[in-house]
This record gives C-alpha cells, structure tokens and sequence, in this order.
C-alpha cells in the first residue's frame, strides 16, 4: 500500500509529507485548497505526463516520493524492469522535476525511465477521476473494458496473429493482381533488361582485371622500354658484359682464396648468393619483354568493354555485383508476372483456408466473452445493488461484425434506470449521480481482478447525494477493507466514513499562497464535517449531526468486520 506521499514544490503546494493508513483515507478541504494537486503529485509519481507548471513558481525544480509497502516482488512489471524491492517489501519511487522540462526518476535509489515508472506505478495504484466517467460513455471503449474484465490477453494474441496472416495474404494477392496495359509494359521492361545483362556476360571480379590490364596497355611503350634496359643492365649485349656476368666472374676471382679462411668463405657465398638472385632476376625480366604481346586492338577491346560496364553501372548498380542482383531479382520478378496467376491461384486457396481459420477463432473469441459477459453484468448488478441502484438494468449488448484486428463482435453497455423501460446506451440514460456509481461498480469488479494495492477516487461523487452518497460511502468502506483507498471528497458521508481523514487548506505565509495537509482528529473530523455539511460556520446542530455521522460509520464498520472496533 501506499504508505508515504512527500511533495516539495508542486503548485501551491511548498512541502508537504503525507502518512497514509490502510483501509479508507479520505482528503476534504475547501474548492482551490490543492486536493486534487495532492492527486497530480500522485500521478506524476506514477510516471503520468506532468507540465511544467506543476513546478511551484518560483522553484527551480519539484520533487514527489512515495513509498510503498508490502510490495510484491514478483509483480511483472519489477521484474521486466529490473527492479528489486526491499527485503522488508518496500519500494520508494520517485520523481525530479526540472523548469527546463528534465525529469530524474529513480525507483529505491535506481535511475529509470518515465515509461519505466509508469508501468510499475500501474501495477501498484490506480488513479480514478471524473474523466473516466468519460470513457464509460465512449462505446468503442465498452469492448475493451470486456476483454480486460475476461483477461483476454492470450486468446486475441492468438486470433491477432491469424488475422495479421490473413492481411498479410491479402496483401501477397493484390501485390501481384495489376491493370493488363501495365503488367506487358512492366513485361517489355524487365525482358529488355535482363537480355542486356545477360548479352554482357558480366563476371564479378573482372572490373579490377580490366583496370589493371588497360593501365598496363596504355602504357606499353613505357613499359617494353624500361624492361629493354633493365635486361641490358644486367645480361649486356650479344658480348655479354652484363650485371650477371660481372657478379660471376668476381665470384670465380674469389673462389680460389676460399682456403684462407672463414672471412673468404663468407665472401665467395655472398657473391655466389648475389649472382643466382641477379640471374633469376634477368630470366623474369627476359621473359616478361618477351611474353609481352601488345597490338592496338587489345587495348580497343579493353576500352570497349570497360566503357560497357560502365554504362550498365550508371542503369543497374555501382558494381558488378549489384548488376548480377539486379539481373537475379529481375528474372524474380519477371517469374512472379508471369506466373502470377498460378500464384494467385495458390494463395486465394491459402486465403480461403485462413478466412475459415480466423472465423473460427472468432466465434471461439465471441464465445468467450459472451460467457464473460454474463458474469460481469451478474457483478456490476451486485455492485449497483450495493450503490442504491437496485432498479437499475445492466446488459452488454453484442452484435456480429465482419471480423478484423478485435474479432467479430461490436460490444456496448446498456441500461435501464426504471422498471419497464428497454435498455438503451448509458449516455441517453445515466445521470451524472447514476454514471458516478455506474463507474464505482465497475472500478470495483476489475479491481477485484488485479494486483494493484490502492485505488484513489479523485472526486467521483459528483452528483451523488442523500442516501445514494451513504450507499457510496458504504461501497468505499467494504472496497477499502480489502484495498487501500484514498479518496479526495466533498461529501460529509464519504469523509466521515473514512479510517483516517486528511484536511487540505490554502493559506498564506510570506506573502505566499501555499496549502497544508493535516490529519484530523475526531473532534477536528466533526467540525469539517460540519463544514461540509453547512458551510464555515457550522451551528451547534451540524457538530452534533457530524458527530452522529461518525458514530453511525463507526458503527457500520464495527459490523462491517464482524463486531471488531
């Protein structure tokens, strides 16, 4: 549960330190004393979008805590995060908000992210205002509310894979259904190509080749000539008189002082090593001016077939490897064309066996929720019978539809507020009394179903009054008994049925508004009571009828846990 709220610098708000018990919380206070900014902080906490005029002005940033306890550490949400709880069971989330819109949010002294936060603060607290009431109204929202209720997760995830299959085969089909005009020319096109490719004969590797052999033509008289004069260099002339012979004949020269000693030795081997080396030397040069064969068609037909792959670059790709893709996804495309209607052939019977499937799992997916359904409206019917609705008809009307992403089934909630009257869409029928405690029922049931801890109603009791406020008050008292609950209300009988009751005023202190949140004791409960019931000055009657609101919420929760104080 939620067991501590502080707040520095959010609105009016300069600093304020919230203890929050278990069971019924209840804030009360003056229009514009900050309750619903108590709420705000809250949400921000919890990783909702904020504004930077949250920031108290004047302060260079904002900052809300809120620690938890008896935090169950395998909530999916911890765990998908990285988060760890406290070996006692507490987690301390918290929020830094900057004026040039930084945020720093860190859960128990670990950084995350805003999304992070959002998804644990879901799993521990949910947030009720009056603008859920609006959502309630919004028809194409009533299916998702099924589905959440039935726990529908694994079961669309099933059917969504089918029907994404489904479109996917489409898709396949009308991918290759095209006008007859522009299939011959998209024809034409490709043949054209792929014969030009192919004429070409590319091999991949050979614009290196042709490179190194046109440099090498362009450039032949420069080459035979440099090869001429190093073979002269060292073989000489027809005489001889070569490098070679030079290096052999001051080896033979050397060779007789080889029995002088080591140093001679030495010697006559490094000459003897020289001349084998000049001698391969001379062989390789011979050979290449001799292996040389250059004639001015070579270098036309080099020139030529570069400048062929060069003009097939520009049209199908930078090399000739991305010529010979192209040429390979052209004779693709070309097969796909021209057998096109063999392939779709193929894939309107695969479609035809999926359409089967989809419906299939639609029906199982109708089914499913219809069964849910009846249980849902036997529970909101309980809760509104609680709510002081005991007349009050709850249907969820189903009608078929051609299924898509969500199935095959349109869902709305209906109701009938009077004996006799047909059930008709909730925004023709419900007041804001009636759609108040219409929410509240519903809340319940899904709270009922998940895992969050607290559930704070923000002034969901618009409208409601008299008896009907007593019978909210009562919903509230047996919610919070398995629940935390934190209500921010303007009704006595909600506020006097609370376990701890929070007074939230404005007042000024330097020249500064700014707003308290104090806990009230009894005598200081009955006096706001009072106040709520009869305005700032409350006569000697209204303390005395706060203090029999207190004793009859007493009394009621004393029976709700079975004759315990």
């Amino acid at each position: 549960m939620l067991q501590l709220l502080h707040i520095e610098n959010i609105a009016i708000i300069e600093r304020a330190d919230i203890l929050f018990a278990r069971g019924f919380n209840a804030l009360t206070g003056e229009t514009g004393a900050g309750k619903s900014i108590v709420i705000d902080a809250l949400g921000a906490v919890l990783g909702q979008r904020t504004s930077r005029d949250l920031i108290r002005s004047g302060a260079p940033k904002a900052l809300v805590s809120a620690a938890f306890d008896g935090v169950d550490g395998d909530l999916p949400a911890l765990a998908e995060n990285g988060i760890s709880i406290e070996e006692d069971g507490t987690l301390l989330l918290q929020r830094e908000l900057s004026g040039d819109g930084r945020t720093v949010c860190r859960a128990n002294g670990r950084p995350i992210t805003v999304s992070q936060l959002r998804a644990v603060g879901a799993q521990l607290l949910n947030i009720h205002g009056q603008h859920d009431g609006t959502a309630l109204l919004d028809e194409t929202q009533h299916l998702s509310y099924l589905d959440r209720y039935a726990h529908m997760d694994a079961q669309l995830e099933r059917y969504g894979a089918q029907f994404s299959a489904l479109n996917a085969t489409r898709r396949a089909i009308d991918a290759l259904r095209m006008d007859e005009t522009e299939k011959a020319r998209r024809v034409d096109t490709l043949r054209h190509q792929i014969a030009e490719l192919e004429r070409a004969e590319l091999k991949e590797g050979e614009e290196e080749t042709l490179a190194q052999r046109r440099n090498i033509l362009r450039n032949a008289e420069k080459f035979i000539d440099a090869v001429t004069e190093a073979d002269y260099c060292l073989n000489g002339g027809d005489e001889g008189s070569g490098a070679v012979s030079a290096i052999r004949q001051a080896h033979d020269a050397l060779r007789g002082l080889r029995g002088l000693g080591e140093e001679f030795i030495a010697l006559s081997d490094r000459l003897e090593a020289l001349y084998s080396e000049a001698y391969d030397l001379s062989v390789t040069l011979r050979d290449k001016r001799e292996d040389f064969d250059f004639s001015p068609a070579e270098l036309d037909e080099v020139e030529a077939r570069s400048d062929l792959l060069y003009r097939l670059r520009k049209k199908y790709g930078g090399s000739v490897r991305e010529m010979l893709d192209y040429l390979a996804r052209s004779k693709d495309e070309l097969d796909r064309i021209e057998y096109a209607d063999d392939r779709i052939a193929q894939l309107e019977a695969k479609l035809a066996q999926q359409k089967a499937g989809v419906a299939e799992a639609a029906r199982a997916l109708s089914a499913a929720r219809k069964a849910a359904a009846q249980t849902l409206e036997a529970e909101i019917l309980r809760e509104l019978r609680e709510l002081d609705m005991p007349k009050v008809r709850f249907t969820i009307d189903f009608a078929e539809k051609e299924p898509d992403a969500s199935g095959m089934d349109e869902v709305r909630f209906l109701m009938s507020a009077n004996v006799g009257e047909a059930p008709k869409p909730i925004h023709k029928i419900a007041s804001g009394g009636e759609l108040a405690r219409i929410m509240l029922a519903m809340k319940n049931v899904f709270a009922a179903q998940d895992s969050v801890m607290t559930m704070v109603f923000d002034e969901v009791d618009t409208g409601v009054s008299g008896r009907a406020a007593q019978r909210v008050a009562e919903k509230l008292a047996r919610v919070s008994r398995e629940k935390q609950v934190l209500c921010v209300t303007h009704l006595p009988q909600l506020a006097a049925m609370a376990d701890t009751h929070f007074s939230v005023e404005k007042g000024e202190e330097g020249g500064r508004t700014l707003t308290r949140v104090t806990e009230l004791d009894r005598s200081a409960r009955a006096r706001e009571l009072a106040r709520l019931t009869g305005g700032e000055h409350p006569s000697d009657t209204m303390l005395r009828g706060a203090e029999e609101l207190l004793d009859a919420a007493d009394a009621f929760k004393t029976k709700l846990t079975g004759g315990r104080a």
